[in-house]
């Protein structure tokens, strides 16, 4: 991450008029396919945006495709539980893509309690020519069908069409967060705030709880289940992390039911940071696995962990915005008046681990280079949405001095805030959600392209 990260540009953005925001227009999800060419969102309208990568150009061999909308559609509907009298929303938690086995392509997209996976295929040809149908497809008059012809396949405009293929519901009573596709391909788990469950890509009507943290009696619930993940080498390990901080790693070798984990990954808290509010702060909102399954990436609400499979004692890395952390350990009681300290943000790693990125608020990301320690604030604004604009690296200063482009604490905007990012899983494409906008910026590969 050296001077090529520290001056990125904007690949393309896909804005929406401010004035006109709605909550159903809010991005609650991003995520790349395994290849990068599809990137998918979610919104709280209950809505997936597929975008697909265009092919370079044979002008500018040399310049990358940018992502144009490939397909939209209706994911999910409000529905009402008469039951519980509880009105379950449309919108989106999560969306992951399964690796793709033939010309389609499959994804799994979650409200609170129903999963679906979908099917998304290309049409570029129609039959014509038939023997008992005229071109609009009426039955011809049998009597006027003197002779046989083969139907041939003509071309014809490009056509996606998104199809349902299966619904798994009625698997959880409390809300789902993530969901996670084994490395088996054939298998996936979905959790909510007490329970794990494993489902088979094939089976709806039935799962399996591989965890359940409900105790016999909800007044001694003392943490809840926050993230989960499939190990993605070894299709019988995976991790979920609850409120308290921890991260429980589970071997389902051991047992049908894995209650019991295998490792637990937690760091001791200091005594001189306790506070009221050191329990909220430090929840887990995110935890992803490095591509090489040798490292677990997490995010509280301050900090950044990277955590070695084999260092249950402490994380081997810490990263936090000097000054900025400071600053809002300062703010936490009027944050938790405003219910922004309850804020989910993600992180991600780049392709090769060596490159981690998380979100903030006024509109800031963060990377940390763990090779060089160094680490860039940038900003995902309407001023840098013209395509091949530079983003120049941000500055939060929080002492009296500043220089001209640093941005006092005092002045960040809690409003706008950068929750879901996705990087490209070979490339430095990152894909960042900043309320209803979607921002996808690119490494500068080379002066020319500008």
């Amino acid at each position: 991450m050296g001077e090529d990260t520290d001056t990125r540009k904007i690949n393309h953005s896909f804005l929406r008029d401010h004035s006109y925001v709605t909550e159903a227009d809010v991005i609650s999800t991003v995520e790349f396919n395994h290849t990068g060419e599809l990137l998918a969102t979610g919104d709280k309208g209950g809505r997936v945006v597929i975008f697909q990568r265009e092919p370079e150009s044979k002008n500018a061999p040399h310049s990358q495709g940018e992502y144009d909308v490939y397909s939209t559609f209706q994911s999910h509907e409000p529905e009402f539980d008469y039951l519980k009298s509880l009105e379950i929303e449309e919108k989106i938690n999560k969306i992951k893509w399964l690796p793709q086995q033939n010309a389609a392509h499959s994804l799994l997209s979650t409200n609170d309690k129903t999963i679906k996976l979908w099917k998304i295929t290309e049409r570029d040809k129609r039959p014509e020519g038939y023997n008992l149908k005229d071109e609009e497809g009426k039955l011809k008059d049998l009597s006027t069908v003197t002779s046989l012809q083969v139907p041939v396949l003509k071309p014809m405009d490009l056509m996606v069409e998104v199809s349902p293929r299966r619904i798994f519901a009625n698997g959880h009573t409390y809300h789902i967060n993530s969901i996670s596709v084994n490395s088996d391909c054939e298998t996936y788990m979905s959790a909510d705030d007490l329970r794990i469950n494993l489902w088979h890509l094939a089976i709806t009507d039935r799962s399996f709880n591989i965890v359940d943290i409900k105790p016999a009696n909800m007044e001694d619930l003392t943490e809840v289940i926050t993230a989960s993940e499939f190990h993605p080498h070894h299709c019988n390990l995976f991790v979920y992390s609850s409120s308290k901080g921890s991260l429980r790693l589970c071997d389902m070798r051991a047992a049908a039911l894995c209650d019991k984990h295998s490792k637990l990954f937690e760091e001791p808290e200091d005594p001189s940071n306790r506070s009221f509010f050191s329990e909220i702060i430090s929840s887990v909102s995110d935890v992803k696995f490095s591509h090489s399954g040798r490292y677990m990436l997490t995010r509280d609400y301050l900090t950044v962990k990277v955590w070695d499979l084999n260092m249950e004692a402490r994380p081997i890395e810490t990263y936090q915005p000097p000054g900025v952390h400071d600053y809002l350990r300062s703010k936490l009681c009027s944050l938790y008046e405003s219910d922004c300290i309850f804020d989910k943000f993600e992180c991600a790693w780049n392709g090769s681990d060596s490159v981690i990125m998380t979100g903030a608020y006024n509109n800031f990301f963060r990377m940390f280079d763990r090779n060089t320690k160094r680490d860039v604030t940038l900003e995902a604004s309407r001023e840098s949405s013209k395509p091949r604009a530079v983003l120049k690296p941000r500055r939060v200063c929080v002492g009296g001095k500043r220089r001209r482009d640093d941005i006092s604490v005092d002045s960040l905007d809690f409003t706008k805030k950068i929750l879901h990012t996705a990087w490209h899983p070979a490339e430095n494409i990152i894909a960042i959600a900043a309320t209803n906008n979607l921002y996808i910026f690119q490494d500068k590969v080379n002066s020319d392209m500008h």
